[in-house]
């Protein structure tokens, strides 16, 4: 129940931060998704498996997340970026478990900003890429290899920006760690509970009086 609780949490505040954060840097015109990706996916993914070295819980964070975007239909493709929240956590699962990292010792800086670079790199473009196949196929319109080619060298370029922003975030997030905050454990569910619920209605709210007015 504890983990389920951390997944929730986390889940919660990486969709509310898809949804808000995410909405307002899509309408300055900045590169909402790599932005998004490098600090705030790959960090809360970062400090969620540090903190409980749990495999799966990025997957189960990356639902979380994917279906609270989906309650805020603004701010371009919505199912595109439901589809890439959700491919990031199961990406970023499968390579923290892939490399064992849960039994090496990360806490080198070396070692931090490595994993950093290589991580959201990959977890960005992978997340693009699924996309570019599911969300024609989930919207009926069909998918065609050479539609996905002719995008290849865009989305291989486009993970860069995110690549050079997780080489900070990740050597930060071990940082935040060696505070060793901890939260006592009769408020442990009330915490994380409540916060996850504030992210939902938030975003719900959000999105009713955009429908509304």
């Amino acid at each position: 129940m504890k983990l389920f609780a951390a997944v929730l949490v986390f889940g919660s505040l990486w969709g509310f931060t898809e949804c808000i954060i995410g909405s307002i840097l899509r309408d300055a015109n900045l590169p909402a998704g790599a932005l998004m990706t490098g600090i705030f996916a790959l960090g809360l993914m970062t400090l969620s498996r540090v903190s409980f070295r749990r495999p799966g819980m990025q997957a189960g964070m990356g639902l979380v997340a994917g279906t609270l975007r989906i309650f805020n239909p603004f701010g371009g493709c919505f199912l595109c970026s439901a589809i890439a929240i959700m491919a990031e956590g199961l990406l970023f699962d499968l390579l923290w478990t892939g490399f064992s990292l849960d039994q090496r010792d990360t806490q080198t800086m070396l070692n931090q900003a490595s994993f950093g670079v290589s991580a959201s790199y990959i977890v960005y473009i992978g997340g693009y890429f699924i996309t570019q196949i599911l969300t024609p196929v989930f919207s009926g319109a069909g998918f065609y290899l050479e539609n996905l080619v002719a995008f290849v060298p865009q989305i291989l370029a486009s993970g860069l920006l995110a690549a050079l922003i997780g080489v900070i975030t990740v050597p930060a997030v071990f940082i935040v760690i060696k505070l060793d905050v901890k939260m006592k454990d009769r408020l442990y569910y009330p915490i994380t509970l409540g916060v996850s619920a504030m992210c939902w209605i938030v975003v719900i709210t959000n999105t009713i009086i955009i429908l509304w007015f």
